[in-house]
């Protein structure tokens, strides 16, 4: 993101259209001589004052609150005004064009955020914190953006870097001053450093995982054969008449989308048409529109007819199931069979009975599908995490593990302090030690403007 911090900028911070109050905020040098011409009224640091909002007439635009925050000690670092104004877009356009005219500019989105991490007010895992808070689907993926924003997953990472910045002084120095015939590769010391460390990097990518789940959650797909009650499955899980279902196999053709919570999890399943031979190009394209998902889905729901005799080969029907993706049978309409939910593993595949009409056996699906991604009962604790997190641990892991077998096959020294040097690198750019400005651009425009 190319920004100029010398400039002063101004955006609305709440969103746009008709309220009760509306806050327009001011970062920059220049908020102090706008201030002045504007209110008319002299600043108090973090003092409430009422005041009128003056144009360049002297006409009052609107009467509210303005509150200022010197710098350093502001949320941006920098000199801040907030104006607290009736909310109605006529209003907060005259007062934002009024301070534009007085040397501010637009702010871009997610530059007030970007100028707090510049001055070094927060670090790059609080920063987006922010926007993960903002965006929170659900209660504990609130707590857990709050816990990230506190510090929580920043703490764990920063212990991390300085456990092997100290390693690596070691084995630098043993590098250098090989006169004092120091031999960490038979250093008991250093190894155990590495398994600690290997440990500490473990337990903070499953509670990643666990933040990444809250925050993200997965997408689960529906698929079968027509008629298996697929339809019935998704207005179970949604609760509500999301789709239509009839006794006309072939009734879903396009895919339909729900969003629900597990415990706070977001699941984003997606009912599909009916996998089968079929000479209707609307049908057709309903298949392959579903097959397109299913190569994308993190978890596939493969729906059967319990009460059907024949039982359809999943890997006749899906040929594009991901690696990564998991598998569940479920075996529906058990109440036509009188039977009760149940749940086995065969084959290292997992099938769930039960009755999508009725409702038997949904919370065993729901409580499996908590399971097969490792979601946690309890989210005491979890912070929020994004996917670049878990791509930078990923790397960190492959960089610890492969220095360890360096260790093991006594390579020679400076190979090992290179993984180490790789993996300090790639857990500091999780903070933004080292983060390129592409990088930077990239997180801080997915915010909203004013933030």
């Amino acid at each position: 993101m190319q920004n100029n911090t010398l400039d002063t900028i101004v955006a609305l911070a709440t969103p746009e259209g008709r309220g009760g109050v509306a806050i327009v905020r001011i970062s920059g040098h220049l908020t102090t001589k706008i201030a002045q011409a504007l209110l008319e009224k002299p600043l108090q640091p973090r003092y409430a004052i009422y005041s009128s909002f003056f144009d360049s007439s002297k006409q009052i635009i609107d009467k509210g609150i303005a509150l200022f925050f010197p710098g350093p000690h502001s949320f941006t670092g920098e000199d801040i005004l907030e104006l607290h104004a009736h909310g109605g877009p006529i209003i907060t356009n005259s007062l934002i064009r009024r301070i534009v005219k007085l040397g501010a500019r637009l702010a871009k989105p997610g530059e007030f955020t970007e100028r707090a991490f510049l001055n070094d007010k927060i670090d790059l895992v609080q920063a987006e914190a922010i926007a993960d808070l903002i965006e929170a689907q659900s209660e504990q993926a609130a707590r857990a953006a709050m816990r990230s924003l506190q510090g929580h997953f920043s703490e764990k990472i920063n212990a991390l870097v300085n456990a092997l910045i100290r390693l690596r002084t070691y084995i630098e120095a043993a590098i250098d001053f090989t006169e004092e015939e120091i031999d960490f590769l038979t250093d008991n010391q250093v190894e155990n450093d590495l398994n600690q460390i290997n440990y500490m990097l473990e337990t903070v990518q499953k509670e990643a995982l666990q933040g990444s789940l809250l925050r993200e959650g997965i997408t689960a797909v529906i698929a079968g054969l027509p008629n298996a009650g697929k339809s019935s499955l998704l207005n179970r899980l949604s609760g509500k008449e999301a789709a239509i279902v009839t006794d006309i196999p072939g009734t879903t053709r396009d895919l339909l989308r729900e969003h629900i919570l597990i415990d706070g999890m977001p699941l984003h399943i997606i009912d599909t048409a009916g996998l089968r031979e079929s000479h209707d190009p609307i049908e057709q394209e309903g298949i392959k529109r579903a097959h397109a998902e299913i190569a994308r889905a993190d978890l596939i729901l493969f729906v059967i007819d319990a009460n059907n005799s024949t039982k359809p080969d999943l890997n006749l029907f899906i040929k594009n199931i991901p690696e990564h993706a998991t598998v569940i049978t479920i075996h529906n309409k058990i109440d036509l069979l009188q039977e009760s939910p149940s749940i086995t593993h065969k084959n290292g595949g997992i099938e769930i009975a039960l009755s999508a009409k009725s409702g038997d056996g949904i919370e065993l699906l729901k409580q499996q599908i908590k399971s097969n991604v490792g979601m946690q009962t309890t989210h005491e604790g979890i912070f929020s995490a994004r996917r670049r997190h878990i791509d930078a641990l990923l790397k960190a892991d492959h960089f610890i593990k492969h220095g360890l077998k360096q260790l093991k096959d006594h390579q020679a020294a400076e190979l090992f302090a290179e993984d180490l040097r790789q993996a300090q690198i790639v857990l500091s750019e999780i903070t933004g030690i080292f983060t390129s400005d592409d990088l930077l651009g990239k997180i801080f425009s997915s915010f909203c403007i004013g933030k």
